[in-house]
């Protein structure tokens, strides 16, 4: 053989192999982590709608530590219920946020995320906040508590617990507060009938509920505390109240089983004392010991932004979500279910 075409030969499959490298690479797209394809580092967030502007932060922040460099993120934000039955339909994920735990408990039954999720430090819980009431800047209706909501003239605005996970911790909040946890079913009932019934609007999600608000619809929103605090840091005229008994609220999140491995790293950071302190920033409660907030434009008392809650519910007290959702979600039998349908 004519060893100049060998060479000619060698040199063309070589080439060849590195136009295919380098067109493989270029497919990709994005930043690449050391060890890993640019695909990799490219993240799809599926999350309920409250939570967007703090997970945009702390996806910014997360690109600039070593661990995150070269990180992008593809989001998408919507009400709960929604975008985890999207997740299961087959939306691309690699993180999930949801408002409540049912939202991704359905996702884990659907293979979609593994069983273990709540098994790490902060049992799954990557965010918390309080359900508060808020009202017109002036506070017209002479708003002090849960009771002044449910006079007649009194118009609320809170989301749809069809779709929405604000919505359920909202009326379990108000069941709750009435019923003395689930002492007395009976005053539980009586109010949330009220509730219901000053309700001008069942809004899709706990975002679009603060927006139907600060559009000049109803005289009460009820919503998270965090909601409340980014509402009037963004110049909305309302004021809140965090009232003596209120509800813990609990937002789970976890990683997909397709999940590339930045992704848990991306949730860990979340999880951390520094992704804590930027959710404190966004109004969220942290749930990790030892994170001191600073200052969150937007409270009440900016310096001092998380009250404490002389009465504060958790859903543990009623015991837990599998018994709680049932009980007064079930499309059939859930108690406040039927109060809505009344």
């Amino acid at each position: 053989m004519n060893p100049n075409r060998a060479r000619a030969g060698r040199f063309g499959t070589a080439l060849a192999v590195m136009l295919a490298a380098a067109l493989g690479l270029s497919a990709c797209g994005g930043g690449s982590s050391a060890g890993s394809a640019g695909e990799d580092s490219k993240l799809n967030v599926v999350g309920f709608s409250v939570i967007k502007s703090a997970y945009d932060d702390l996806g910014e922040q997360f690109a600039k530590t070593t661990e995150g460099s070269g990180t992008t993120f593809a989001s998408s934000y919507g009400a709960s219920g929604a975008q985890s039955r999207a997740v299961i339909a087959g939306q691309k994920a690699d993180v999930v946020a949801f408002s409540l735990e049912p939202d991704l408990t359905a996702v884990v039954d659907a293979g979609k995320v593994a069983a273990g999720w709540n098994s790490g430090p902060t049992k799954g819980i990557a965010s918390s906040s309080v359900v508060v009431i808020a009202f017109r800047k002036g506070n017209p209706k002479g708003i002090k508590g849960w009771a002044d909501i449910v006079k007649p003239g009194v118009k609320i605005v809170t989301a749809d617990p069809g779709t929405s996970g604000a919505a359920k911790w909202n009326l379990l909040a108000a069941y709750t507060q009435a019923a003395q946890g689930e002492k007395d079913p009976a005053a539980g009932a009586a109010y949330t009938t009220a509730f219901a019934k000053n309700v001008v609007t069942w809004a899709e999600s706990g975002r679009v509920a603060t927006d139907t608000f600060a559009k000049g619809t109803g005289d009460v929103l009820i919503s998270y505390e965090n909601e409340a605090i980014a509402a009037r840091a963004a110049g909305t005229e309302l004021d809140y109240i965090v009232p003596d008994t209120s509800f813990l609220i609990q937002n789970p999140a976890a990683v997909t089983t397709t999940a590339p491995a930045k992704a848990k790293a991306f949730l860990d950071y979340v999880e951390s004392a520094d992704g804590q302190k930027i959710l404190a920033g966004h109004g969220f409660r942290p749930v990790v010991d030892g994170v001191t907030p600073g200052t969150v434009e937007g409270a009440n008392d900016p310096a001092d932004p998380f009250p404490t809650v002389k009465n504060l519910i958790t859903i543990d007290d009623l015991g837990g979500w599998s018994v709680a959702n049932k009980k007064y979600f079930d499309k059939a039998d859930g108690i406040i279910t039927k109060i809505r349908a009344a």
